[in-house]
């Protein structure tokens, strides 16, 4: 699991550039809400040979097509950060330091990981 820790005031923009200054492989599909709708997102993933599925800004002149059967996928990625939450400390953030809250985000999400294959089997 990759995270990083920013404060409520960024953008998403900003949360793209971290995310992909990663070593990751280049994704697919890029998933993502309207928080990054933007034409230089959209160039990026591209160029790496992906397929951004970004629904437009309503301010945009020209309207986005996107996929709304992948679209409809990011609802799991939403649920999963709402279990996430489910966990008090990473909902109201009460560590000090970003090592320490990071971390139990991990904690957290490896417990989540481990009731999904428990249940599964």
């Amino acid at each position: 699991m990759k995270a990083e820790i920013t404060g409520g005031e960024v953008s998403d923009y900003k949360g793209y550039d971290l995310v992909m200054a990663r070593d990751l492989p280049p994704a697919k599909v890029f998933l993502a809400d309207r928080g990054y709708d933007s034409n230089a997102i959209r160039a990026d993933i591209e160029a790496t040979g992906g397929t951004p599925v970004i629904p437009g800004r309503k301010s945009r002149k020209t309207a986005i097509v996107i996929d709304d059967y992948i679209y409809a996928l990011r609802n799991r990625v939403e649920r999963c950060f709402n279990k996430l939450k489910n966990s008090r400390r990473v909902a109201t953030r009460y560590d000090k330091t970003e090592d320490s809250y990071l971390g139990f985000i991990h904690i957290a999400a490896l417990r989540l990981w481990i009731k999904y294959f428990v249940n599964k089997t």
